[in-house]
């Protein structure tokens, strides 16, 4: 006997995807090969797992709702190449994915920014994503300097992958109905990061101090985000960059450069503390 289907939880963000044409195109973008191990968070109510069951020799997926997990487990009892974890994704030990995963996810909207740097930082274990995300968020992913959707997702995801807006989905595919418009995106990893970076501590901090304000300019950014004017001053000149630039019209070269001549200034010392 079929368990009921768990109602979505409001304060979970869950909008179960039911549109098999979607979860079709999804697995396509993947090209996912009959030796490889997939990645999901957030399950739901196991459209998508059961199609990545299909594909890949396993599938390895976490799910935060117990009774969504409780009803995974009957409902997808049948395939033996599911490895289905109840917790929390952002606690994931993302060290024990075995090299090469694939990360296929409809990501909860309401934190998906955290999940994906929690899934950047993991890039030595993932060989690409295939990702749906809030419209918003993965137009930030593709963004280019200068524009408004430009920030510090767009950097840190510029300098690990390279990342394509592949199609946008309708909020009909959804149960509920999200009130935001959802679009896929497909990220390959860089096998080498985009340039090179000396100190990528600092390079992560620069870019996080960078935006920290993004209606002051970068010498004030910086500045507030515990940086001496007197050693930020001297770094922009050396690099050729304003000082009354804003963050958002830097290139990800540019970012590099001056991290690197900000950390040379402090040798030995942690990067600014910022968030």
């Amino acid at each position: 006997m079929t368990p009921a289907l768990p109602p979505a939880r409001k304060r979970l963000g869950q909008h179960f995807l039911v549109d098999p044409n979607i979860v079709r195109k999804i697995v396509t973008l993947a090209e996912l090969r009959p030796d490889e191990t997939v990645f999901e968070i957030g399950p739901g109510r196991g459209i998508l797992t059961r199609a990545l069951c299909a594909e890949a020799k396993q599938v390895v997926a976490v799910e935060l709702d117990v009774q969504l997990g409780e009803y995974l487990r009957e409902t997808i009892r049948d395939c033996p190449n599911l490895d289905l974890r109840l917790g929390d994704a952002l606690e994931f030990p993302y060290e024990e994915l075995p090299e090469g995963t694939v990360v296929v996810a409809n990501l909860p909207y309401y934190v998906s920014t955290p999940l994906l740097f929690k899934l950047l930082e993991a890039r030595r274990k993932i060989d690409r994503m295939v990702l749906m995300l809030q419209t918003e968020v993965a137009r930030r992913l593709v963004a280019q300097p200068g524009t408004e959707d430009y920030g510090i997702l767009s950097v840190l995801t510029q300098y690990a992958a390279v990342a394509k807006l592949a199609f946008t989905v309708s909020a009909n595919c959804f149960r509920p109905r999200p009130d935001v418009g959802s679009s896929v995106v497909s990220l390959a990893l860089r096998r080498q990061p985009a340039l090179v970076v000396q100190d990528e501590a600092w390079f992560v901090r620069t870019v996080r101090a960078s935006f920290a304000h993004r209606r002051k300019t970068l010498v004030n950014s910086l500045r507030d985000e515990g940086l001496a004017q007197d050693r930020i001053m001297p770094a922009l000149a050396q690099v050729g960059i304003e000082p009354r630039r804003r963050a958002e019209t830097l290139t990800l070269r540019e970012f590099a450069v001056l991290a690197e001549v900000l950390g040379r200034a402090a040798p030995g010392e942690e990067p600014p503390a910022n968030g």
